[in-house]
C-alpha cells in the first residue's frame, strides 16, 4: 500500500527518490498549498480564547503548520482547552467523596436506625465524564496541529545534506 503523499520539497531534501524536472515541476503545479494570509482569529471566541489563539497561531506560522483553512479547527481546540480548565476548576473545589446517612434498619421501639457512608460524590463523577471529553477533545486537537510530542515526532522536518566528503587522495593533497 502507498504511503501518504509529500509535499515535493520534502521529497527532494530526503533524497530517497530520484526524479525529473518533468516530474518536480509537474508535482509543484498540481500541489494544493492553502494561504495563510488571514488567518485570524473567529468572533465567536471570547477575549481570553482570542489571546490564546494568537499565541498558538504564531508558533504554528514558525513552523509554516497553519492555513486559512485551520481557523475553524484552532477555535475548536482553543474552546475545547478553555472548557477543560473551566471543569478541572469546579472539580478542585467540590469534595470527591461525600456522607450519606442511610436507614439500615429499626430498633425495638420502631425508631429509625441510621448509619453514615462515604460514598463518591455524584457531581464529581458527572463533570469527571465532561472533563474526559474535552481531554479528548484536546488531545485529538493537539495532536492534529502537532501540539504534541508524538504528533511531532511523526512530523518529517528536512535536513540539510551532509557536505561530501573527501577521498582518499584529496586528503592527502589538502
Amino acid at each position: 500500500m502507498a504511503g501518504r503523499r509529500q509535499p515535493i520539497q520534502l521529497v527532494q531534501a530526503k533524497g530517497k527518490k530520484h526524479l525529473t524536472k518533468a516530474e518536480i515541476e509537474e508535482r509543484e503545479r498540481t500541489e494544493v498549498k492553502a494561504p495563510s494570509d488571514k488567518v485570524t482569529a473567529p468572533s465567536y471566541l471570547t477575549p481570553g480564547q482570542k489571546k490564546a489563539f494568537r499565541k498558538t497561531v504564531k508558533e504554528l506560522r514558525e513552523i509554516d503548520l497553519i492555513s486559512n483553512l485551520d481557523i475553524d479547527a484552532l477555535a475548536r481546540l482553543i474552546i475545547a482547552q478553555d472548557k477543560y480548565r473551566e471543569i478541572t476548576e469546579q472539580i478542585a473545589s467540590m469534595p470527591l467523596m461525600v456522607t450519606i446517612t442511610k436507614e439500615v434498619g429499626k430498633d425495638e421501639n420502631g425508631e429509625p436506625i441510621m448509619k453514615d457512608y462515604e460514598v463518591v460524590n455524584s457531581q464529581v463523577e458527572r463533570l469527571a465524564i465532561i472533563q474526559d471529553r474535552y481531554f479528548r477533545q484536546c488531545r485529538q486537537g493537539a495532536a492534529d496541529f502537532g501540539l504534541t510530542v508524538s504528533s511531532r515526532c511523526r512530523l518529517v522536518v528536512p535536513k540539510a545534506p551532509d557536505p561530501p566528503k573527501g577521498n582518499k587522495f584529496t586528503d592527502k593533497f589538502t
